[in-house]
């Protein structure tokens, strides 16, 4: 069995997939039966601990001694596997914590999942358990495992035939048969499995528990993950920023993102799926890969399961065909990789080297390597040591399938590679397993589809870029909390507290009669807009309550008269403060940036182009506040609109700096003040050009209800 360091205490997740003992409680004679299963594969797998079946009608169980009850075992389990009908668990859960057992699985559902009946009986599990330190996996789960030291405390089909081989590969999952299904494709693809667990209804440990847990083991490099929805997103939040300090990649499955999907989500895990957007940019926020398919889940934790990344997303490509060059180059730029050309000097020795072939990149070898393979060996060097790319890909179509020459290619093509194992070596070729493992042996990552190969070799270089990012997550500034009264805010009053925690908004003026509004006109610069303002009435453009490009004292007094009038026609009953009198705008690009607090993650910072582009395009980036300048960089870079902002067509670029730092103040405001807010709305906002800052020309604040 794999042993715990003995300077570390053993905590309940090292007793639950490295236990040194186990009881499976309610073990049935039957291999078949799902009771019978977890002992069955527990005999299979070669577990060395110690096994106690829990049988009060039998006194052996698959050939082994069973016992009444866990009180009657010679010695406490680590973790007990409970096999028992929903209605026996309460007490069973009373007896584990008597005892002090460390971990109790349990596979049953009929819990949260059918309803407010089951969710009670749920929730006074978990209440017994925390009280008395017991960890509870599920229920409505299929159990956990642990490859080196061939625990298997499950009852999934996935092990059926073989059990999985140790491995970097850590598989944590919802959904217990979308996560023996990943545990299939992975032993399909050679992937050794270390660690997998199927967490069902979450009762008390989650998707959160494991991956933290997991991102600190040292024999897991990837963690695959499936999730329909996320109840704590504080605990969510550690994790990945876990799995970020010890450079774990997480590749995760997060599904639901169509109504239907969510609908669904919710019904089979009793979970709250926030909205998908959401999960986006927490995932980027903190380096988490999301894969859109399973195949591509599995494309990307093959690729991660070697623990070689590229410094940079610059490809060299080496191909027996022109055609496969053309179609990798256009796989590459779908997926943000940069096909450099190669500098002169080495086109020169290209075209020495192989006078038929191409000199650049990509490199078309043709035939020539069939009469001289270190054709091959020396194409490799030239594009490594001469145009510097952080990975080379090679396009050898079914070549290395050959007989005659399948050897040959790969001894070839480790020999060019042989001086830069630090960068990732990947293969486009399709050939019989026996001869994919043997490549895969010499060190190269084997796709058998362009588009694939491309894909993963951009999922390492997004996962590497995440690795060296500097995620700071500042700590909450309480100097920011403010007095939000006890009504609803205005416009004046909402710009007000905002714009002590440095959101620029233009001079405004608060008038309450009409003579008073073409005298702050006056002082403030004609032309100039006036709106309504009242906390009743959010949207003041449905009521005609702006009004532009006020040229004069005269039209001023007349606008003021107006928007009074269409106030009491059209709002009757709404509290009224005055009228604002404020510049208008100057040019500039407009946006939208607001908070929503979402159910899941709390405050969350939102930035997108205004216009069409949000209300058409969705084209929107989100954050969970707080966060440091330099992400609010990457949230406004990683929208489609970003060209807009650096100066599209002779245009000037935009104050991109100054709407960063808006962009992080309100991300600090809004973290101070998480128990009042509910959103914030800032549309639109003109970013100025470079050097003359951001301004809001509206703002709403909407308190919290409790």
């Amino acid at each position: 069995m794999a042993s715990v360091p003995q300077h570390r205490p053993r905590n309940a997740f090292d007793r639950a997939f490295r236990p040194r003992s186990v009881a499976i409680v309610g073990a049935a004679s039957d291999p078949g039966r799902i009771s019978g299963r977890p002992l069955h594969f527990l005999k299979q797998s070669g577990y060395q601990g110690a096994i106690y079946p829990i049988n009060n009608r039998r006194d052996v169980v698959q050939g082994l001694r069973a016992y009444p009850s866990l009180a009657s075992l010679p010695e406490v389990p680590d973790i007990a596997l409970l096999c028992l009908p929903f209605e026996l668990i309460r007490q069973e859960v009373i007896n584990c914590v008597e005892l002090g057992v460390g971990a109790a699985v349990i596979y049953a559902s009929g819990f949260a999942e059918v309803g407010e009946d089951g969710r009670a009986l749920q929730d006074e599990l978990c209440t017994i358990a925390r009280k008395g330190g017991l960890r509870l996996f599920g229920p409505n789960c299929l159990g956990l495992l642990h490859a080196e030291s061939r625990f298997s405390g499950t009852f999934s089909s996935a092990f059926d035939d073989e059990f999985p081989q140790p491995g970097p590969i850590a598989i944590v999952s919802q959904s217990g048969a979308y996560g023996g299904h990943l545990a299939y494709l992975c032993r399909k693809r050679g992937l050794g499995v270390g660690y997998w667990v199927s967490t069902g209804n979450e009762a008390d440990t989650d998707v959160a528990d494991y991956i933290g847990w997991l991102a600190q083991q040292d024999d897991v490099r990837v963690i695959l993950a499936y999730a329909e929805g996320i109840r704590d997103g504080a605990k969510f939040i550690d994790a990945l920023r876990i799995a970020h300090e010890n450079r774990k990649a997480v590749v995760f499955m997060k599904v639901g993102s169509s109504n239907a999907g969510a609908v669904a989500a919710q019904s089979h895990t009793a979970s709250l799926a926030g909205a998908d957007a959401v999960y986006d940019g927490i995932f980027r926020q903190y380096g988490v890969y999301r894969a859109v398919t399973t195949q591509e889940q599995v494309d990307v934790a093959y690729a991660c399961s070697r623990g070689t990344y590229p410094n940079g997303r610059s490809v060299g490509i080496v191909t027996v065909s022109g055609g496969f060059g053309i179609q990798m180059c256009d796989a590459a730029q779908r997926h943000g990789l940069n096909v450099d050309p190669l500098p002169l000097p080495g086109r020169k020795m290209l075209k020495e080297l192989n006078p038929l072939g191409s000199d650049n990149n990509p490199c078309d070898t043709t035939a020539g390597w069939l009469n001289d393979t270190s054709l091959i060996t020396k194409t490799y060097e030239i594009m490594y040591a001469e145009g510097g790319y952080d990975s080379v890909v090679g396009a050898f179509t079914m070549l290395p399938a050959s007989p005659a020459n399948g050897e040959r290619i790969k001894d070839a093509i480790r020999d060019g590679c042989g001086a830069h194992t630090n960068r990732p070596a990947i293969l486009h070729m399709e050939a019989p397993q026996v001869v994919v493992r043997a490549y895969e042996e010499a060190g190269f990552m084997v796709y058998d589809d362009a588009e694939r190969a491309m894909q993963s070799l951009a999922a390492l270089a997004t996962l590497r870029e995440g690795f060296d990012r500097n995620l700071i997550r500042p700590e909450v500034d309480v100097g920011l909390k403010a007095d939000f009264g006890s009504g609803a805010l205005s416009e004046m009053s909402a710009a007000s507290l905002l714009a002590k925690a440095g959101v620029p908004f233009p001079r405004a003026i608060l008038v309450t009669e009409r003579d008073e509004a073409a005298k702050a006109a006056a002082e403030i610069g004609f032309p100039v807009v006036m709106k309504i303002v009242s906390p009743d009435i959010l949207h003041k453009t449905e009521i005609g309550g702006v009004l532009l490009a006020i040229a004069d004292g005269v039209a001023a007094r007349a606008a003021y008269d107006t928007l009074v009038e269409r106030a009491a026609k059209h709002a009757p009953a709404a509290r009224i403060e005055g009228v604002m009198v404020t510049a208008m705008a100057r040019k500039g690009v407009e946006v939208i940036v607001g908070v929503n607090r979402d159910p899941v993650f709390g405050p969350v910072v939102m930035f997108g182009m205004g216009g069409i582009f949000t209300e058409l395009l969705k084209d929107v980036s989100f954050r969970a506040a707080p966060f440091s300048l330099d992400e609010a960089h990457r949230m406004i870079r990683e929208i489609k609109g970003f060209p807009l902002l650096q100066g599209f067509r002779g245009a000037p670029p935009a104050d991109i700096d100054a709407l960063a730092q808006v962009l992080q103040r309100l991300s600090m405001f809004a973290a101070a003040n998480a128990d009042e807010l509910e959103s914030i709305d800032l549309n639109p906002m003109l970013v100025l050009p470079e050097g003359d800052g951001v301004v809001a020309l509206d703002a709403v604040i909407i308190q919290r209800q409790k």
